[in-house]
């Protein structure tokens, strides 16, 4: 099996490279990636990218449609990859998110690719009452994030062929990683505890958000790179997560301070609703891919997260102003004139006509 998984040096990423390595030994894995995060590392004691069998750069907008030939599988994961990054950066949001999403989907379809894995999120369903969001519920796309994601999905389910696609929509990322980051509400609540000894929740603690730890979602990846069309038809949005990790906002912070003794939880009972409430209903994917489901409990995950930032000696109170929030990383690359304001690396080909981009292998195996 050849796979290749796009946006592969993030977050996410760096657990499903290592995650597919152990599922599959045999396997040629490569990666594609702007690396825009590749310095973001935390506690690593080696590069995940070790776990490929080669890692190429580029840009996801510019990758060469000849570069897909002979893969099985691949996995777009790159994207810009939250709300407060969507808003300051809408249109590059869609470009990356959504327009390369659909272009490298084409592409895969044309050069043969059996499976096409798209990262969406739960995030579609927005503000939504009355119980557990199903995949045929009403969307609510409020961000534009979410608008990016749904975006796709609507476009990949147009696509003619016999590539099988996957869209998975993965509940709220959660739980330690080689590049950690701090703009995830669980993540956020812990280091916060540990940094200050507090917990500031600025909702009023009600919203509800499904969570889902690194490891799962590589587990939930691992089952798309191979599944049967028979298994969800050829076409599948999929919710990716468990009922019993539907958590509302106070919850959470409440697990972080049992977990974190002395920690004082603060909740704003005063704020405005927020813009994000959802539970969701996981009973489809858990019909579908029963060997896969998720395995990482919340207890698990904060432990995890407790572990390996202790084991960084973390203790930055301005945590939200440093290299694990990702906003913050393409700010810095900006004001230092690394990256342009189209998000493209200075000194790296034009995206304008002049010249076709090629990748750049970085490192073999």
């Amino acid at each position: 099996m050849r796979v290749l998984v796009t946006g592969n040096m993030g977050y996410v990423g760096s657990t499903v490279s290592k995650f597919l390595r152990e599922a599959h030994p045999d396997a040629v894995l490569h990666g594609y990636d702007a690396g825009y995060f590749a310095h973001c590392l935390t506690g690593a004691a080696r590069l995940p990218e070790t776990a490929l069998d080669a890692q190429f750069f580029g840009d996801v907008r510019d990758l060469p449609a000849e570069m897909l030939a002979g893969y099985d599988a691949v996995v777009q994961l790159a994207a810009i990859s939250n709300d407060p990054m969507g808003h300051r950066f809408e249109r590059i949001t869609e470009e990356i998110n959504q327009t390369s999403s659909i272009s490298l989907a084409k592409a895969a379809a044309a050069a043969g690719v059996g499976h096409f894995v798209f990262a969406s999120s739960c995030s579609v369903y927005g503000i939504a009452e009355g119980g557990p969001r199903k995949e045929d519920d009403p969307l609510n796309p409020i961000t534009a994030y979410a608008r990016s994601k749904i975006g796709t999905e609507r476009a990949l389910a147009g696509l003619n062929g016999d590539m099988t696609v996957s869209c998975l929509r993965f509940a709220t990322a959660c739980g330690m990683s080689d590049r950690l980051r701090l703009d995830l509400v669980l993540n956020d609540f812990v280091a916060s505890a540990l940094a200050t000894g507090r917990i500031t929740v600025l909702s009023d603690g009600t919203p509800w958000r499904p969570l889902i730890d690194t490891e799962d979602m590589a587990r939930a990846i691992d089952w798309a790179i191979s599944r049967d069309p028979s298994a969800g038809g050829r076409y599948l949005a999929v919710n990716v997560g468990s009922e019993d990790r539907n958590y509302q906002v106070r919850q959470l912070a409440e697990a972080v301070a049992d977990a974190l003794p002395g920690t004082d939880v603060s909740i704003n009972t005063d704020a405005p609703a927020d813009s994000r409430s959802y539970q969701v209903d996981f009973s489809l994917y858990r019909s579908l891919a029963p060997d896969h489901q998720p395995q990482v409990t919340l207890a698990q995950s904060i432990a995890a997260l407790k572990d390996g930032l202790t084991g960084m000696q973390f203790h930055d109170a301005d945590f939200r102003n440093s290299q694990m929030i990702r906003l913050k990383v393409l700010e810095a690359h900006m004001a230092a004139g690394r990256l342009d304001d189209t998000l493209v690396w200075q000194g790296a080909a034009r995206r304008d006509g002049g010249g076709e981009p090629q990748p750049r292998m970085a490192m073999q195996a």
